[in-house]
């Protein structure tokens, strides 16, 4: 068995965290990656009521096994309800990231709570150490959805568990056994993982989203702002986003300040959104896409992360 620091804090068969993918993930597929042996989470969409973070919780937690829950930390500050929502579900780890983290790390910590937060430069890093997170995760510019692109995961990896001494998980670019092993071998104990669960039934995602993206290539994604500016959503603007790349972000890329101004996008995205058009509205996924081939339960995606500890093993005497 893998044992990492991830494994026997949370009780897991596999070092392995189901990412808080927003309007991806929610709390059906949170617990049935932590049933299959991993820690599943559900990511917290900015406009989420707080009841619906408490149904969603209720569903993670459903198979008695530890869950986690994704914040996005700008939008808080619109709606404490969402924190307040989360600490009365008491999972058993929060990831608290993009923007002001910081202040809601104790509220946390005093729940019982484990606190995260994503770290897309080793600056980021040391400072959610000094925040007083309980564990880091170095998510590198290859990952799909939002973050920084600056850095990618392996040389932000190795900076990242020089910089720090708290715990830290990798993220961006993971998709199976080969690179948890990778990340493993370097010293993260697990792996942050998203786009490997998006051909799965259990995700929010419809039938042709999924087909959208078991068709993608590992070079079909962009990455910008274009998506968040089209919708008006106030996220900070050093934290793009990965997705599959189509008409509407060739279009916007780079004239996003006309964009902000243009008084038909958002209704158009929107139509687009309702009706599945994917030319126009959005997939978030990472570069790893062109390794989902096919439909999967999130049970054998987890499954196939065991791999691993074989992989490991070839180095042992």
């Amino acid at each position: 068995m893998l044992r990492t620091w991830v494994t026997d804090r949370f009780g897991l068969e596999l070092p392995l965290v189901g990412a808080p993918m927003a309007g991806v993930s929610d709390g059906r597929l949170a617990a049935a990656v932590s049933a299959a042996g991993g820690l599943g989470m559900f990511g917290v969409p900015a406009t989420a009521a707080p009841s619906w973070i408490a149904e969603q919780a209720a569903v993670a937690a459903g198979g008695g096994r530890p869950y986690g829950i994704g914040l996005m930390a700008w939008a808080l500050d619109d709606d404490p309800g969402q924190l307040d929502a989360v600490l009365d579900a008491r999972p058993s780890l929060v990831s608290v990231s993009y923007g002001p983290f910081d202040r809601y790390v104790e509220p946390l910590r005093e729940a019982g709570i484990v606190v995260a937060t994503q770290a897309g430069t080793t600056d980021e890093a040391r400072a959610a150490e000094r925040a007083g997170v309980d564990v880091v995760v170095a998510r590198g510019g290859e990952g799909g959805g939002h973050g920084r692109a600056e850095v990618a995961t392996l040389p932000l990896l190795q900076s990242v568990l020089d910089a720090v001494r708290i715990p830290v998980l990798a993220a961006g670019g993971i998709a199976g056994a080969r690179g948890l092993a990778a990340v493993l071998a370097a010293g993260a104990e697990g792996a942050w993982v998203g786009t490997a669960f998006l051909g799965c039934a259990e995700t929010t995602l419809s039938d042709t989203a999924r087909e959208r993206v078991m068709g993608a290539s590992e070079t079909g994604t962009a990455y910008g702002r274009v998506f968040d500016v089209a919708q008006r959503l106030a996220w900070p603007a050093e934290f793009g986003g990965r997705a599959l790349r189509n008409a509407f972000f060739d279009r916007w890329a780079g004239r996003e300040e006309a964009l902000a101004v243009d008084e038909g996008a958002p209704a158009e995205l929107a139509a687009a959104r309702r009706t599945d058009d994917f030319g126009t509205a959005y997939i978030y996924a990472g570069q790893a896409v062109g390794m989902v081939r096919e439909r999967r339960t999130a049970a054998d995606v987890v499954a196939a992360f065991a791999a691993a500890e074989e992989l490991l093993g070839r180095f042992t005497p």
